[in-house]
């Protein structure tokens, strides 16, 4: 399995972390790490996800998130 770091910017609402986790799932990923920063308006995730698929299917769902606002 691979192995793909992701840092994820995403506006602070209490439905964030939920909505990228669910994405997350149902792409097939297994979350290996998870951490997140709290700022004022902002979260940033700091996540490691591990697949036999493209990490590519999994990025062009999570940047369709309304609160997604960087993606790297």
């Amino acid at each position: 399995m691979q192995h793909y770091p992701l840092t994820i910017q995403v506006n602070k609402r209490p439905e964030s972390i939920e909505r990228l986790l669910r994405v997350i799932r149902h792409r097939g990923f297994d979350v290996v790490t998870l951490n997140v920063e709290n700022n004022a308006d902002i979260m940033n995730f700091n996540v490691t996800v591990q697949s036999e698929r493209a990490i590519d299917l999994l990025k062009n769902q999570l940047i369709k998130l309304p609160d997604v606002l960087k993606l790297n």
